[in-house]
């Protein structure tokens, strides 16, 4: 085995398919990246049962062939290669890379050890590859990070038949919902829709990878069979773009329903500018302590009095509001959430749609100077952030 190919190129080929290593493995051969050069083809594949990764970039192949090397390793040798073409070779049991003057020796895995990546599923349908990538990291703020609770981890892809994909995440204190429209190819069963939750760190790091891959394949397996509670176990989804393809492993369960959590009654609306917003929270948060509120007091006099931190370390800052609904209204936050979810919208404006004190709190984007007087239909449908606010406000 043989072959020659650009150090740039080599290396983000390497770094795509280590995505799908795992941290720690009792299985050695699953920290390793599988090479296999043929027909001026490089393929880089990796797969540890739950997620697999490959990509196919060209290369000169004198010598066609196939060996398996730890990831990592390979990785680290490729950031610090020289700029320059890179020549590897399998020299008996020893994995060559040499570039600029600069020569690596790695000793290969039994290639015959390695397990078989699974098949990509039937394509389900396509989405833009950018708009993807921007919802998934607009609701991925919502995701748990508890993998006690793995289901809260993960990411609720909704695909409709009627174009629409819907993305949502909650840890159970917030939640994301992104809606964008993809292009059925394959209609679902039953009434048209498919509901799945995908691991959401790995989800994000795939979508970023493709981002620029103009158009996102999905597929989706049929082997998903019904669990004793109704969920659904063993199914894949993949995702393929510009020679990169994944798959990954379904998580079991559901998330919670938001529609409900949604519909807020009578509603106080509350209507501020989003990053004069996000910068006032930053400032006043210094002084709050760990896990003590942010103070929001929005009055009907067109302001809004943001105050954290208590007895001498105090901090607050004014900033121009409109509220519908109420003569005043003060509620609290979490400083963390709630820049994160300003930091997920674009719009200029802000829309709040409150309850009261440690009560659930709508956002939404406002697109339009024309729209910020809280009256009216509800904008922002597409992208929404649901926060409980904190009801202890001293």
């Amino acid at each position: 085995m043989e072959f020659r190919i650009e150090r740039s190129v080599l290396t983000e080929a390497v770094v795509w398919a280590a995505r799908s290593l795992p941290a720690r493995s009792p299985v050695p051969v699953l920290g390793g990246l599988l090479l296999d050069a043929r027909e001026g083809r490089l393929r880089i594949s990796g797969f540890d049962y739950e997620t697999s990764a490959a990509i196919e970039v060209e290369a000169e192949t004198p010598v066609a062939g196939r060996v398996l090397v730890l990831g990592r390793r390979l990785l680290d040798i490729c950031k610090v290669l020289p700029d320059a073409t890179v020549v590897c070779a399998l020299e008996g049991a020893r994995f060559t890379v040499e570039g600029g003057g600069t020569r690596f020796g790695l000793s290969t895995l039994p290639t015959q050890e390695y397990p078989t990546l699974p098949e990509l599923p039937a394509t389900h349908g396509t989405v833009d590859a950018a708009e993807f990538a921007d919802a998934v990291a607009r609701v991925v703020i919502a995701a748990g990070r508890d993998d006690a609770l793995p289901v809260l981890t993960g990411i609720g892809l909704r695909l409709a038949d009627d174009g629409t994909m819907t993305l949502a995440a909650s840890d159970r204190y917030r939640y994301a919902v992104v809606k964008v429209g993809w292009k059925p190819e394959a209609p679902a069963a039953g009434d048209g829709t498919v509901d799945i939750v995908v691991p959401g760190r790995r989800l994000t790091e795939i979508s970023r990878s493709l981002a620029k891959s103009g158009t996102v394949r999905i597929g989706l397996s049929d082997s998903r069979t019904p669990g004793p509670s109704g969920t659904s176990t063993g199914g894949l989804i993949a995702f393929e773009g510009t020679g990169m393809r994944t798959t990954l492993r379904l998580l079991e369960g559901r998330l919670p329903r938001y529609d409900k959590l949604f519909a807020l009654d009578a509603p106080t609306i509350a209507v501020t500018p989003r990053e004069a917003l996000a910068d006032a929270v930053r400032r006043v948060a210094v002084v709050a302590e760990p896990n003590s509120p942010v103070r929001l007091g929005f009055s009907a006099r067109g302001t809004v009095l943001l105050q954290a931190g208590y007895e001498d370390d105090i901090a607050s800052q004014q900033l121009t509001a409109t509220l519908t609904g109420a003569e005043d209204l003060a509620v609290a936050f979490n400083p963390a959430y709630l820049l994160e979810a300003l930091n997920s919208f674009d719009a200029p404006h802000i829309r709040f749609e409150l309850l009261g004190p440690g009560q659930r709190a709508l956002l939404s984007g406002v697109p339009d100077e024309k729209d910020t007087s809280g009256g009216g239909t509800t904008t922002g449908e597409d992208h929404r952030h649901l926060l409980m606010s904190v009801r202890q406000l001293s």
